[in-house]
């Protein structure tokens, strides 16, 4: 995820993560038979959405139109609505995050669509532009009967102490609403995932706030997340090269903590950081995702589904990660890439292929989860 204005890529943070490519997915040329969402049976397909599919989503995008001026679409010293600092161009063009009632709620229905139940907010600490569009986003999620999640990211100064304050605030300030995060099965406590935790070394002071969240680390190492709630990954591109996440699957099993795989369908941000030497994750028209969703769901403990699978992501069009709809029907003269070809898509249905997938495999994991009672 790229920060704000500047040449910062969330992808430099990451730790953990293999920088050697995704050959490991992206050789096979497709999905196995058995692997197919489409094979869950049509009974065993969730009618509604799932509160166990969480979804990364970014609040951070603004337009003269409504915030004044442009936020974060002129990342890379480019001109919105023409040219955005995205390898991929909106269906909704250059929208604004605070557009409750245009942009806003399109999202919700999307997710909706795509059977996400919980979207976690990118959230860069009290007061922050993403902490602004809070109430728009939970106003948005309640609409379309979704919960919202909390990301916290590595804003300055940020430790133990200051994210137990977070989310001391975060309750206080939300706790009510009714799209506040609640996980049933564990205590109805909210999840606050905390990227790149590693930056943090002793977390012990989160079990201050044991009883009311439910706080998830992004890394696999199991020396480092015992203050924790819960493990996810976010990397796309480290989930392509299969790592080994047995180790970690245990001890969330063995202490009652959720494991929360993450996955995507790629990853290309050489539009938003230009002269960056980060790897990319070429999508393959869809077979990345397949094989990461399939992946992911196989790393639970003991052949046991996850017990949540965290998405990477719904709108992070920065790093080219996003399931939302992105149309061949650009402006200006830059060059964009599109969902054309995705699961043999073409035209506007390409444009909500991802949208579509997400909900076959979202169903299939809900048919695993309900296999094992």
């Amino acid at each position: 995820m790229s920060r704000h204005l500047g040449s910062f890529s969330r992808r430099r943070l990451l730790v953990g993560g293999a920088a050697t490519g995704a050959a490991a997915l992206i050789g096979s040329t497709a999905t196995p038979a058995a692997a197919r969402p489409e094979d869950v049976p049509a009974k065993l397909r969730p009618k509604g959405v799932s509160a166990n599919a969480h979804i990364f989503y970014y609040p951070w995008y603004g337009s003269p139109e409504v915030y004044g001026e442009w936020r974060h679409w002129q990342q890379g010293e480019l001109t919105p609505p023409e040219t955005l600092s995205s390898n991929y161009y909106p269906v909704l063009g250059a929208y604004d995050s605070g557009d409750l009632r245009g942009a806003v709620a399109r999202h919700m229905r999307w997710l909706r669509q795509a059977r996400t139940g919980v979207l976690v907010s990118s959230w860069w600490g009290q007061g922050s532009y993403e902490d602004r569009m809070a109430p728009v986003v939970l106003d948005a999620a309640a609409a379309e009967g979704l919960q919202v999640a909390w990301h916290i990211e590595p804003y300055q100064g940020r430790d133990a102490a200051s994210v137990v304050a977070d989310i001391r605030y975060l309750t206080e300030r939300h706790g009510d609403h009714p799209a506040f995060h609640r996980a049933a099965g564990h205590g109805d406590r909210c999840a606050y995932y905390v990227f790149n935790s590693l930056l943090t070394v002793d977390w012990s002071a989160l079990h201050e706030v044991d009883d009311i969240a439910l706080v998830m680390a992004q890394t696999w190492d199991e020396s480092r997340i015992g203050d924790f709630g819960g493990v996810y990954t976010y990397d796309a591109i480290a989930t392509a090269n299969r790592p080994d996440w047995t180790g970690v699957a245990a001890f969330c099993a063995e202490r009652g903590m959720v494991w929360a795989p993450s996955l995507g369908p790629g990853y290309l941000d050489d539009r938003a950081v230009p002269g960056n030497t980060t790897p990319t994750l070429d999508r393959a028209d869809g077979r990345t995702y397949d094989l990461e969703w399939e992946y992911a769901l196989a790393s639970g403990h003991e052949d046991a589904p996850p017990d949540w699978v965290s998405i990477t992501s719904f709108n992070e069009w920065h790093e080219g990660t996003q399931i939302e709809p992105a149309t061949a029907r650009t402006p200006g003269t830059l060059d964009y890439l599109s969902y054309e070809g995705a699961y043999g898509r073409r035209g506007a249905r390409a444009e909500t292929a991802y949208l579509d997938r997400t909900a076959r495999w979202v169903a299939r994991f809900e048919a695993a989860r309900a296999a094992r009672g």
